[in-house]
């Protein structure tokens, strides 16, 4: 007979389980309910002390007395973590773990770091500093109801889907949730997890909910561009099961989960493979398409500034010449012209850091601003600015003549796009700020996700903003990110009154769910006759500029930045200029593509 150990997300206990429970024993299965020290009807147990320890020794000693010869540990939410540090403490006693609509857990990161709401977050001191000491983690709380500050409150009535999509529960489930949810000790969500090699060899299913966003075919897009801990995730240790229901299946459908864990124990599921092609290093540490030269290039609090190698950028300006070392002089305000960069927390230039003298006669430069996707972890090293892709970036625009921009912003999670919008806007005001800088022209060119950024920017452009560039964007939310606020819905912000032109970049093998976002948003873009350049790149995969590195894909680059040039008053003059007309794309939607191919 088969145990199956099941352990609830935050802020519950073992009642979530009470309907799955009661099909698996049905079916022949153990199962055991858990409630940890400090949940639900313990709550009286819990002190500043408890923390993912503490949960990880209470199920350690549930499976010590387990007699079952098979125990598979199921998880949800933060349950996965005391989850994996039991089973990597036991993993003679463990056939299998079952990851319910959570992402897998990482050797040394606490529970924090995948929390979706941005403000249990910023009260745990996670991801809101600049640097590695903004990444650290307090071990503070937010504390309230009589627990003296050492815990974090459950979502208030009505926020819940702030934790994961809350579709298909029943209204009298989900106001049961709300009455008897209780504060979360905070070290639970503080403590980092320490994991051995030990519970790397364990088998382990993922129960995707595609209500909340989650499913098969984005774990494949993950395998295939995504960050390097995704890679994994093809291991043929991993399977996956998929559910069509939000995050709390256990609510929702708990008659498919119970369903759901007997195939898993049973060793059924997708496998995914990684796609001919790939890349043993991982997708963002791959080398630019473009081979470019170094030139200089200046890091100010959150952006870095790459300038043309003939802009005339003189060291006794205020600057300091640095050869890739990383060194600074005593003033904290320094040039980088190879890969050395600042240490976290240190040489940050002043703001009229290199300002050229008055009369010295040099041009003001127009300049690019480029935009990362996420979301991206606090502590993922190189930052986006340092990868290949936005050194990359950040050289060709200054290569050919303007100022080339790249900012580490605050995406850290999906419920982050108003930090992130922040974070942007206050960069785009110190670029214009910096002296050497024509502020009147600017362009933003936004990747990925990203792209949700560009709403605030097409719904009130500013007039010095001359350009919108997007990449394979997102354009709406994708499935499941309930938690993003509405205003980042650039398919409803295109055509407003007096916006710039857009130049997007369109990958003819993009993921459904972003070519579905950038449909819709030509289709508005056509309805409201704004002046939208599409740049086609058929063969191109999202990333194209790392993963396809083609001759198709280095010439879709050039003409969107040559696009962008024109836009920007910094072009050659082969392109039409902005606003010259609409005409109807191959696709049937009208577009703007006045300007031409430029290399």
């Amino acid at each position: 007979m088969t145990a199956f150990v099941l352990v609830s997300g935050p802020f519950t206990g073992s009642w979530v389980w009470e309907e799955t429970a009661a099909r698996l024993r049905a079916a022949g299965a153990e199962p055991h309910p858990v409630t940890l020290t400090g949940m639900a009807e313990r709550r009286g147990e819990a002190g500043p002390g408890t923390g993912l320890g503490t949960h990880i020794e209470d199920l350690v000693r549930l499976i010590d007395g387990l007699d079952a010869p098979e125990v598979v540990l199921v998880g949800h939410g933060y349950a996965l973590h005391p989850v994996f540090g039991a089973a990597d403490l036991r993993p003679d006693r463990v056939a299998r773990i079952v990851a319910v609509d959570t992402g897998l857990p990482e050797d040394g990161r606490p529970a924090v770091g995948s929390v979706p709401d941005p403000e249990v977050r910023e009260r745990l001191g996670y991801g809101t500093g600049d640097g590695a000491d903004g990444d650290r983690v307090g071990h503070g709380g937010g504390g309230g109801d009589g627990d003296r500050g050492w815990s974090v409150p459950p979502p208030k009535r009505g926020s819940w889907q702030r934790w994961g999509s809350t579709d298909g529960i029943p209204a009298d489930a989900l106001a049961r949730l709300e009455r008897l949810a209780v504060p979360q000790p905070s070290a639970t969500l503080t403590q980092p997890l320490r994991l051995t090699a030990a519970v790397a060899a364990l088998p382990v299913t993922g129960v995707l909910c595609t209500a909340n966003g989650s499913s098969i075919a984005v774990v494949e897009m993950l395998v295939e561009w995504g960050p390097p801990q995704f890679r994994f995730l093809a291991d043929d240790r991993v399977r996956f099961l998929e559910l069509a229901t939000g995050h709390w299946p256990m609510l929702s459908t708990p008659g498919q989960l119970a369903d759901a864990l007997i195939r898993a124990a049973a060793g059924e599921g997708h496998r995914v493979t990684p796609p001919q092609g790939t890349h043993e290093q991982p997708s963002h540490l791959l080398p630019f398409l473009l081979d470019l030269p170094e030139g200089p290039r200046e890091r100010r609090g959150r952006i870095d500034l790459h300038f043309p190698a003939d802009a005339g950028y003189d060291p006794a300006d205020g600057g300091h010449v640095s050869t890739g070392t990383g060194h600074a002089p005593a003033d904290g305000g320094y040039v980088l012209t190879g890969t050395g960069h600042a240490p976290a927390g240190t040489a940050q230039a002043p703001a009229d850091h290199a300002r050229l003298p008055a009369g010295a006669g040099r041009r003001l430069l127009p300049a690019v601003v480029f935009v990362h996707g996420g979301p991206v972890a606090p502590d993922q090293r190189p930052t986006p600015r340092d990868t290949p892709f936005f050194l990359g970036y950040g050289r060709y625009a200054a290569s050919r003549g303007v100022v080339g921009v790249t900012l580490d912003h605050r995406l850290h999670g999906v419920g982050d796009y108003r930090i992130a919008a922040e974070d942007l806007a206050e960069a785009v005001e110190g670029v214009r700020a910096d002296p050497r800088v024509d502020g009147e022209r600017i362009a933003l060119w936004f990747f990925s996700t990203g792209g949700l950024l560009a709403a605030d920017w097409l719904a009130a452009p500013p007039p010095w903003l001359r350009c919108v560039a997007m990449s394979y964007p997102a354009l709406a939310p994708l499935p499941g990110w309930e938690t993003v606020e509405p205003r980042f819905r650039p398919v409803e912000a295109v055509g407003a009154a007096g916006g710039p032109p857009v130049v997007l970049t369109r990958a003819g093998r993009e993921h459904p769910a972003f070519a579905t976002t950038v449909r819709e948003f030509l289709e508005a873009a056509g309805r409201s006759g704004a002046g939208v350049e599409v740049v086609d790149v058929p063969d191109g995969r999202h990333g194209f500029e790392l993963v396809d590195p083609s001759d198709e894909s280095r010439a879709a680059v050039a003409r969107a930045m040559g696009a962008v040039l024109d836009r920007l008053g910094a072009g050659p003059g082969t392109g039409t200029p902005a606003g010259a007309g609409i005409v109807r794309g191959d696709d049937g939607v009208d577009v703007d593509r006045g300007a031409q191919p430029d290399g």
